[in-house]
C-alpha cells in the first residue's frame, strides 16, 4: 500500500462519518445498485436465483433488498465457481493453494486475497477479495483502530511509529492476522504478533524485547497479558487497545482500562467482511458500518450484503452472529448494534506438576474440519486433563475420526507446551446447548474452586 494514498483515502471514508443518516443510505443504495448489476451481468449463480425470484434486470434498481433472495454457507460452497465473477477463481484449486500456502499472506495468483472461515467442523468457507476489495477494507479497519481520532491526530500518532502487538490466532488464513498485518504494513508501523498457540513465557519474552504502544487482538488474551503487566511481569505503555474476534463484555472492557490505562476500542469483523462496525464508548454502542455493508434483521437471524467485494459478492449472506440492529441515534450516521456478538468462551488454565500454569484458547481449539465430524466440545476434568465429546455423522467411522482428532490436536499442546496433558475422547449422539442460554459452548471449565483442588 502506499503510505499517502492510503491516509488520503482513509480521510474519504471519514467524511462519511460527518454525514445525515439520509445521505449516508442514498451512498448505501447507489452501492448496493451497482453491486446487484454487476452480480446479474458476471455471476451466473446470482442471475438464476435472481430470477427465480422474479426479479428481473428492470427491477434491479426498484426492488427493496427484501425482495431478493438469501444465501447460507452451504449454497456457497456448493455454487462457488459459479457465484464468483472472474474466471479463474475455483473452488478446488483455492483449497489446494490454502493447504500449500496456510501461513503466507501472499495473494492466489498473486492477486486474490483468500481468508477462510473459522468454525467448529466441516469444510472451511473462503472468501476471497481482490486489491480493490481489500484495500477498501482495510480502510475499514483502520477507521475502526483509529476511531474517534481526527486526521491530524492520526498522522501525529503514525508519525511515532507506533509498535503494533496483534493477540490472535495468527497461523493460517485468518483474515484478522492478515488484515491487521496488510494495514500494518500500509501505514508504516510496525508490529510483531502473539500466537495463541505458542507458551506463555515466549510471550514475556516477546513482549520485553518489543515494548508495544499499541495492542490489537482477542480481548480473553489481551486480558491474560494485562494481567501479566498486573503481576509485574511484564511493564507496559499502551496508547490504545483494539478489541476484536470475540465478543467485549463490560466487566472485562473497565478490567484491561483500569490495568493497562489507556482506551478500548472494540471492533466487529467477519470473514465475510472484516470491517462491519466499531464501538469506541460504550454508551454509543457498537456502530455498523453502512456505508460498506448492509445488514438485515431477519425473522430468522442476521442477513450481510457487502457493498465492497465485486470479485465474490455476498447478497443476503446467512450470519450466524445473535443482534438486535437499531436505526442510528445520536451524533453518528450509522445504524447500531445491540447485544452479543458472536461466541464468548472461556480460555482453558492447566497446571504441570511444578505449578507452572498455562492456557489453551478456545479460538485455538475450533478449526477442526474432519469429515464426519460433525461438532465438540472441551470439558476440563482436572488441572491436567480433559475430555473431548464428539459428535458424528450416522455412518462416520469413529475410529479414523478419534485418530485424526488425537493427531491434530497432539500437534497444538506440542507447540503450546501442554503435551503432559492427558485427554480421552467419548462420543455422543448429540452436543446440546446451555440451557442457561440456548447455545452451544465449545469450552467447559472447572468452578474455580475445583481448579485448585483438582489432581
Amino acid at each position: 500500500m502506499n503510505i499517502p494514498k492510503t491516509l488520503w483515502n482513509l480521510y474519504g471514508l471519514k467524511r462519511n462519518e460527518s454525514l445525515s443518516p439520509a445521505k449516508l443510505r442514498t451512498i448505501q443504495q447507489k452501492k448496493l445498485r451497482q453491486l446487484l448489476h454487476y452480480a446479474w451481468n458476471r455471476s451466473p449463480y446470482y442471475r438464476e436465483t435472481f430470477e427465480r425470484a422474479g426479479i428481473t434486470e428492470e427491477k434491479l434498481d426498484t426492488a427493496p433488498l427484501s425482495a431478493f433472495p438469501t444465501i447460507g454457507k452451504a449454497a456457497l460452497l456448493k455454487n462457488f465457481d459459479r457465484l464468483v465473477t472472474v474466471p479463474d477463481l475455483k473452488q478446488a484449486e483455492l483449497r489446494r493453494f490454502d493447504a500449500v500456502e496456510s501461513t503466507d499472506r501472499r495473494p492466489f495468483l498473486e492477486k486474490y486475497h483468500l481468508v477462510h472461515s473459522s468454525g467448529s467442523t466441516g469444510e472451511p468457507g473462503y472468501f476471497v477479495y481482490d486489491e480493490a476489495a481489500w484495500n477498501t477494507m482495510l480502510l475499514g479497519i483502520l477507521r475502526g483502530a483509529l476511531w474517534g481520532m481526527s486526521m491530524p491526530q492520526i498522522l501525529k500518532l503514525l508519525a511515532g511509529k507506533p509498535h503494533i502487538l496483534y493477540i490472535a490466532a495468527t497461523d493460517g488464513r485468518y483474515g484478522g492476522a492478515m488484515a491487521v498485518g496488510d494495514g500494518v504494513d500500509g501505514v508504516g508501523a510496525s508490529q510483531i504478533y502473539l500466537d495463541i498457540k505458542t507458551p506463555l513465557s515466549q510471550w514475556v519474552e516477546q513482549v520485553k524485547q518489543f515494548s508495544p504502544n499499541f495492542i490489537i487482538g482477542y480481548p480473553s488474551a489481551i486480558k491474560i497479558l494485562a494481567e501479566l503487566v498486573q503481576q509485574g511481569e511484564v511493564s507496559l505503555d499502551v496508547l490504545r487497545v483494539v478489541s476484536c474476534g470475540e465478543p467485549l463484555g463490560a466487566s472485562l472492557r473497565k478490567f484491561l482500562e483500569d490495568t493497562l490505562h489507556t482506551q478500548v476500542i472494540n471492533f466487529y469483523g467477519a470473514s465475510e467482511s472484516l470491517a462491519l462496525g466499531v464501538e469506541g464508548e460504550p454508551a454509543e454502542g457498537m456502530l455498523l458500518f453502512d456505508d460498506l455493508n448492509i445488514i438485515e434483521q431477519g425473522p430468522d437471524g442476521l442477513y450481510l450484503t457487502c457493498l465492497y467485494n465485486f470479485v465474490q459478492p455476498l447478497i443476503r449472506y446467512k450470519l450466524t452472529d445473535r443482534i438486535t440492529i437499531e436505526e442510528p441515534s445520536g451524533r453518528w450516521p450509522f445504524s447500531r448494534a445491540v447485544g452479543l456478538l458472536g461466541r464468548n468462551e472461556d480460555v482453558l488454565w492447566f497446571e504441570d506438576g511444578e505449578g507452572r500454569r498455562e492456557f489453551l484458547h478456545p479460538l485455538a481449539i475450533e478449526g477442526f474440519c474432519i469429515p464426519g465430524l460433525l461438532d465438540y466440545q472441551f470439558r476440563q476434568t482436572g488441572k491436567d486433563s480433559f475430555e473431548i465429546l464428539a459428535e458424528t455423522a450416522p455412518a462416520a467411522g469413529r475410529e479414523g475420526i478419534e485418530r485424526e482428532l488425537r493427531r491434530q490436536l497432539g500437534s497444538i499442546l506440542l507447540e503450546k507446551g501442554l503435551s503432559y496433558l492427558t485427554f480421552s475422547i467419548r462420543f455422543v449422539e448429540e452436543i446440546r446447548p446451555d440451557p442457561a442460554t440456548g447455545k452451544k459452548r465449545l469450552v467447559l471449565t472447572l468452578p474455580q474452586g475445583e481448579r485448585r483442588n483438582a489432581g
